[in-house]
């Protein structure tokens, strides 16, 4: 049986390339799920105070959930040998704060 989760649809687009320019335009969307509520955790990364300003805060809260899904999602993949180990002391450290 398969665990509920969070159903999400997330859009990225290209606002400028580092040369200035904005065409071609880029954009793609995704939909994921998560077993967070990722709203949530981007309030409490937020009230943590722990980056220089808010985007920072929710490119953080976005970012790790996203991959920490995965690693969860493919704990047993051999790419995430080294991480099994340390991203849960990681994570224990991020919610002691």
């Amino acid at each position: 049986m398969e665990k509920r989760s969070n159903k999400y649809y997330l859009t990225l687009s290209l606002k400028e390339y580092a040369n200035g320019e904005t065409k071609p335009a880029k954009e793609l969307g995704i939909e994921f799920g998560n077993h967070d509520e990722i709203f949530d955790i981007i309030e409490r990364i937020k009230a943590k105070n722990l980056f220089d300003n808010e985007s920072e805060a929710i490119q953080f809260a976005l970012g790790l959930k996203l991959f920490g899904e995965m690693k969860l999602k493919h704990r047993k993949n051999p790419l995430f040998d080294e991480l099994n180990e340390v991203f849960p002391v990681f994570m224990k450290k991020l919610k002691s704060l």
